[in-house]
């Protein structure tokens, strides 16, 4: 079995670990109403409005 020449450093092993700690980037959708971006499954904070009735009182 090959045999490592060197011990691997602390910082090698931390950085390819830290790899898949990466956070992506939230979904994004349109909101139908106003147009304006926000996360899917949620009251838009523009105007109050999900799934075709107006859910908040915005102002």
């Amino acid at each position: 079995m090959a045999v490592p020449k060197k011990k691997t450093s602390k910082a090698k092993t931390r950085s390819r670990r830290a790899s898949s700690w990466k956070l992506d980037a939230p979904a994004k959708s349109v909101c139908p109403r106003c147009s304006v971006a926000k996360l899917p499954h949620r009251v838009c904070g523009s105007c109050g409005w999900y799934a075709g009735r107006q859910a908040i009182e915005v102002d």
